[in-house]
């Protein structure tokens, strides 16, 4: 099995419930991360940066992930972003012409609220990234995977489709 570094940056994945003013706010520290790696027993290596919903994401934030990905040992990577905005990260990564296979996957419901879906996606990055030769940049989600220019998030029905 390669080694894979998971890169959280936060999105709905992250969010958990503040019951202090009501609202969902993100888990700089990923929790769900390390919940879903004590039921895989396994450990990941896990970076947590930026923490922000992707709505909130700027090109210096881009600029971190970027310099976090090319400073990384590693050649495999996945990224936990928000969804909203995952094309426009992935394209910004693309972009940079890295050499590494970089998976971006996230949730459409927090791990806090519902763990199916973030730990569905999280699980199909982690598998659908061992089978990757080629480097690039790609999304996995909802069961789509492929490059970040053929998988799409489809807002109208709220669910990632292939272009």
């Amino acid at each position: 099995m390669r080694k894979i570094l998971i890169i959280s940056t936060g999105g709905t994945f992250n969010k958990v419930y503040n019951p202090l003013n009501g609202e969902l706010v993100i888990d700089e520290k990923s929790k769900a991360l390390d919940e879903i790696a004590s039921k895989w027993l396994c450990k990941f290596e896990t970076i947590n940066i930026i923490g922000k919903d992707s709505l909130d994401i700027s090109n210096p934030d881009r600029l971190l992930l970027l310099a976090t990905i090319n400073h990384s040992k590693h050649d495999d990577i996945i990224v936990i972003h928000g969804t909203d905005t995952m094309n426009s990260t992935a394209a910004y990564l693309a972009d940079a012409d890295i050499d590494k296979r970089i998976v971006l996957t996230g949730a459409m419901v927090p791990y806090s609220i519902d763990p199916v879906e973030a730990t569905a996606n999280l699980a199909s990055a982690f598998g659908y990234l061992q089978t990757l030769k080629d480097d690039g940049v790609y999304i996995s989600m909802h069961g789509k995977f492929g490059s970040y220019t053929k998988i799409l998030k489809d807002k109208k029905n709220g669910k990632f489709i292939h272009k």
